[in-house]
């Protein structure tokens, strides 16, 4: 069995690989990760965007492959928040015929990165960078924002592995 991911991020990946390995049916397969377009901007702002740039991932890695995954993280609208918005992650596992969606739990960056997200239009990572939350120019393929936020409670491939599971739900039998 082939998975095509639709990222080389390595939080990413090693969250696919991570998760597939606990489900018997998929146990085993090979797993290719794959650079490709998202079709999105590089810090998707609504939930339809970034639920469009994780299936257009899949869509665009799903070549000689059994199943391939598009992951994509973004912010939406949240009323009632510090900054209107929180950051999730959509995977999209697409079959070749019909897309399997899943989301990640949602959390709220500090003002600053957002008001450099929302307002400057940075992505997480550069906003990050440029706050100085990190030194680490690449922290999206590391723990990520919400890694150094929680202080290591919740890392990048740990709510990206959320949306994994979530969305291997229909992809498995009851």
């Amino acid at each position: 069995m082939k998975i095509k991911v639709g990222t080389t991020n390595k939080a990413k990946v090693e969250a696919v690989t991570e998760i597939i390995g606990d489900y018997p049916h998929l146990k085993g397969a090979e797993i290719i990760p794959m650079k490709v377009q998202t079709g999105v901007a590089d810090q998707p702002k609504s939930l339809e965007e970034t639920i469009d740039g994780a299936m257009n991932r899949a869509r665009a890695a799903f070549s000689d492959c059994d199943y391939s995954i598009g992951l994509e993280s973004g912010l939406m609208a949240v009323p009632k928040t510090k900054t209107g918005f929180m950051d999730f992650c959509v995977c999209a596992i697409f079959d070749g015929n019909e897309f399997h969606l899943g989301l990640s739990s949602a959390w709220e960056t500090p003002k600053k990165i957002a008001d450099h997200m929302l307002i400057d239009g940075l992505n997480m990572t550069d906003a990050a960078f440029k706050a100085g939350y990190t030194d680490n120019p690449q922290i999206g393929s590391a723990e990520g924002l919400i890694g150094i936020v929680t202080k290591g409670r919740l890392t990048r491939k740990d709510y990206t592995k959320q949306a994994i599971i979530t969305a291997l739900i229909h992809l498995e039998e009851i």
